[in-house]
């Protein structure tokens, strides 16, 4: 790695299977040599875990597997867990059938489940490039075993078919052939489908969710303000789109989440400083209220990128008569869309509501 970055002064990526303990300083790690069988789909999901643990926390397993042949629903479900290893590749040995989304001997409900899913991974990659500085500077995990988060729950501890993005984002992947529901454990508290915005509350149990071959369950924790952005086919693209957030609204009626933006290639951002760092805070005194804190300001291209668009999963929080304002500022009609389960906001990008995420702001949901 110090010889990649002295060729290219830029950050490196270098990707290994033959790791130690505290590689993950330097280098990825990925699983090894696979089957293609549901079983090896199974346990790619504690080998994962255990790297991150391990203080690895760049790994993923060739998704689809790396000998044999993958049958198209072991792929596509494959396909739906890959896309939240942190390192996600799919990869298969020369001389077998060709397991590329977009083979063709695959259907296109097969592709469209998959662009669904890695929509979401890219979606969400401003929060997953935030649980990679938060483990740059601290050493914790980017992928995580539900005990992690709930160590007290002694349910969790041997649970190796679900694991987290973060604090945040519970995943909960189809691992058995023909199945089109999953049995999924939640920790105590509220969860949000981020699809749709449904309500699980738990006091710690396990429920069966409804996964059709083309869906992967995910639910946000409630509390959490997750970043997003608007995806592209590459992150180079993606950079100049829009910024948004899900936020998911406690039962406290509060939620709190981190962005950390860079340029993605500077080797002395920490030391320099060259980042920006926004906190997000949600307060309800009654109504929803979101502000943002900039702890840090160093990186200057942060003050031409937007925040546009705005994710509520309210249980019920909000109601349908209510507007929205951005420092005090109505929105136009049409801005707030309503649903009883989650609220969209969008904000116009014209001069007098654009919003660079560099400036701090308040959003604020209002009765009419």
């Amino acid at each position: 790695m110090s010889a990649v970055r002295q060729i290219r002064k830029k950050r490196g990526f270098v990707l290994s299977r033959s790791t130690y303990t505290g590689s993950g300083n330097h280098t990825g790690h990925w699983l090894g040599d696979n089957d293609s069988a549901w079983p090896d789909m199974a346990e790619s999901i504690p080998g994962i875990l255990d790297f991150s643990i391990f203080g690895i926390p760049m790994v993923g397993a060739d998704i689809c597997g790396f000998r044999d042949n993958a049958t198209e629903e072991l792929c596509q479900r494959w396909m739906q867990l890959g896309s939240f290893y942190p390192f996600s590749r799919n990869h298969n040995i020369i001389g077998t059938e060709a397991q590329d989304p977009a083979a063709p001997r695959f259907s296109v409900a097969f592709q469209d489940s998959t662009r669904s899913a890695l929509e979401w991974r890219y979606r969400m990659l401003p929060y997953l490039y935030t649980l990679f500085y938060q483990s740059a500077v601290s050493g914790a995990s980017v992928a995580r075993p539900l005990f992690f988060q709930y160590p007290s729950d002694a349910n969790t501890l041997a649970n190796h078919r679900q694991f987290m993005w973060g604090s945040d984002l519970l995943i909960s992947p189809v691992l058995e052939e023909g199945a089109t529901s999953v049995s999924a454990y939640f920790p105590a508290g509220r969860w949000y489908d981020i699809r749709t915005g449904q309500v699980v509350n738990s006091n710690g149990g396990s429920k069966t969710l409804d996964a059709p071959l083309e869906v992967i369950p995910l639910h946000q924790r409630a509390g959490s303000i997750i970043p997003t952005q608007q995806p592209a086919v590459t992150t180079t693209a993606s950079r100049v789109n829009p910024f948004g957030v899900m936020v998911a609204i406690g039962t406290d009626g509060q939620a709190t989440g981190l962005l950390y933006v860079d340029d993605g290639e500077s080797l002395d951002w920490y030391s320099a400083k060259q980042y920006t760092l926004i906190r997000f805070n949600l307060v309800s005194n009654p109504n929803p209220t979101l502000t943002t804190i900039v702890t840090v300001r160093g990186y200057h291209d942060a003050n031409d990128m937007l925040i546009r668009d705005f994710v509520f999963y309210h249980g019920g929080a909000i109601t349908a008569n209510m507007t929205a304002t951005i420092n005090n500022n109505p929105l136009p009609p049409g801005s707030v869309t309503y649903d009883p389960n989650l609220v969209h906001i969008t904000v116009p990008t014209s001069d007098e509501y654009k919003q660079p995420i560099s400036q701090e702001f308040t959003l604020a949901l209002v009765s009419k």
